[in-house]
Formats: structure tokens, C-alpha cells, sequence
């Protein structure tokens, strides 16, 4: 089994959707999709007596979000950064809340987000979200309870950031590890 932990707002996450469910689909591997709150990406403003520090940290936010840009693009997907960005903890609870399998709402949930710049911090866009996909609003309070356990799960394995991967004992955070999780796979060291 494969552990994947997802924020929405995370482009990061939102770009690794398509090429996680491609090695799923080609491997075999079973995907456990679980939400991991991280901060929103955000650009710091310029300054006009900015720092150094502040220049770089500035500089290097554009080329993150211009990479990210790129990535969409080459995915054929679509990816529009907000300006103040959107929380994501009420979707993020129902997605732990969920039974089934959680990809539709995981797709319609980045989809609302990046293309729409829709608040998942919001119970009625996530309601419309669920209903979306023909799924019901999980009991608040257990789906709440269950993102929280996640949460410290998650921070005892190491994760920090998503998407983060576990396979085999092994922690990996970022797509750029896909090739290495799937040799892994490949090599039958997953239980």
C-alpha cells in the first residue's frame, strides 16, 4: 500500500494527483489518500526596502509558482493562483470522513480550488462539492476527530509537507520521487 498525503491547496499536491493514479494504475499498488493541513502558497508582496532575505524568499515564490505553471501546462491541466488563497480544513475533514474511494471528490476538490479558486474552508462549497459527486457530508465532529489523528500520524512518520508518500517504511515528499517509489514497487518490497 501506498500513503498519500494531500493538502488541496497545495499545487505541489494538485500537480501530483494525475501521475500518482498513473502509477497506481500501471503498478497495481493500492493508494490510502489521506489530508495533511500545510500552509497556502502564497507570493510575499514586493517591498521597497526589502531585505536580501525578503528579495530572495520573493523571487524565489515566482519561480515556484511559474514552475508549477509550467508543470500545468504540461499536464493539460488548468491552474489559476489566487491572490489570498482559500483554506481547505472543511474539505480536508470530509475527505477523511469519506468511505469509498475518495478520488472524485479528491478531483473535484483541486479542480473547485485551482480553477475556481473556491474556499474549502467553506461547508456549503464543500455540501455542493460531496453532492458533486454523489457523495454525503460525513458526521462533522468524527470526520473532524479523524483529520486530527490523521495529523499525528502523519507528524510521527515525518511528514512535513505534501504531497508526502510512505511505501515501505520509506517517507518521500514530492512527485519527483515517484520514479524511486515505483522501483520499489516494482521490486516487491511493498507489503
Amino acid at each position: 500500500m501506498l500513503s498519500v498525503f494531500i493538502d488541496f491547496k497545495s499545487p505541489a499536491s494538485f500537480l501530483a494527483l494525475d501521475p500518482t493514479l498513473a502509477l497506481a494504475g500501471e503498478t497495481g499498488v493500492h493508494i490510502k489518500w489521506l489530508p495533511f493541513s500545510v500552509r497556502p502558497f502564497s507570493i510575499p508582496e514586493e517591498k521597497a526596502d526589502e531585505t536580501v532575505g525578503e528579495r530572495h524568499r520573493r523571487v524565489r515564490a515566482i519561480a515556484q509558482r511559474d514552475t508549477h505553471l509550467h508543470y500545468a501546462k504540461v499536464q493539460g491541466r488548468e491552474m489559476h493562483f489566487s491572490q489570498t488563497p482559500a483554506g481547505s480544513e472543511v474539505a480536508l475533514a470530509a475527505m477523511a470522513g469519506l468511505d469509498g474511494d475518495p478520488v472524485p471528490f479528491i478531483r473535484a476538490a483541486f479542480a473547485a480550488y485551482w480553477t475556481e479558486q473556491a474556499d474549502l474552508g467553506d461547508e456549503a462549497v464543500v455540501a455542493a462539492l460531496l453532492s458533486s459527486v454523489q457523495t454525503s457530508l460525513p458526521d462533522p465532529q468524527s470526520a473532524g476527530e479523524r483529520l486530527v489523528s490523521i495529523r499525528s500520524e502523519a507528524e510521527e512518520l515525518g511528514v512535513f509537507e505534501s504531497p508526502s508518500y510512505v511505501i515501505a517504511d520509506q517517507l518521500f515528499v514530492g512527485r519527483e520521487h515517484l520514479p524511486w517509489i515505483r522501483s520499489l514497487i516494482e521490486a516487491g518490497k511493498v507489503a
